[in-house]
């Protein structure tokens, strides 16, 4: 259930370990929302293009979005986005000249929310 997805910078490809994060991410969900590791889908976008501010290079930018069935508390949500973006760092090797710009978000996902 747990829907996943990482919009990356381009300029990140060889210094951000996606599949050690995933690995790591969908326990950390399970765990923190109390579903089971298999219910969790990630997936990655690579971001070709990305301006932050007015600084026309240098940074690079990593947004993860997790979208949960209702029912968790703000607290929980909340809780869950701060380890994400702890574990998020962990797997990111530095990169000279570059900004990292980190940000998640965990929301519930639309009534309309379906699976097949």
């Amino acid at each position: 259930m747990p829907q996943i997805t990482v919009d990356y910078s381009a300029e990140l490809d060889d210094t951000f370990d996606r599949a050690g994060f995933a690995g790591a991410l969908h326990p950390l969900i399970a765990e923190t929302v109390t579903t089971k590791i298999a219910a969790c889908k990630t997936r990655f976008r690579r971001v070709e293009e990305t301006v932050v501010a007015d600084a026309p290079s240098g940074d690079a930018i990593v947004h993860v979005h997790i979208a949960l069935l209702p029912g968790r508390t703000p607290e929980v949500r909340a809780k869950l986005t701060e380890s994400v973006l702890e574990l998020l760092a962990g797997h990111l090797r530095p990169t000279a000249g570059l900004t990292l710009h980190l940000s998640a978000e965990t929301r519930d996902l639309d009534a309309s929310y379906r699976k097949g």
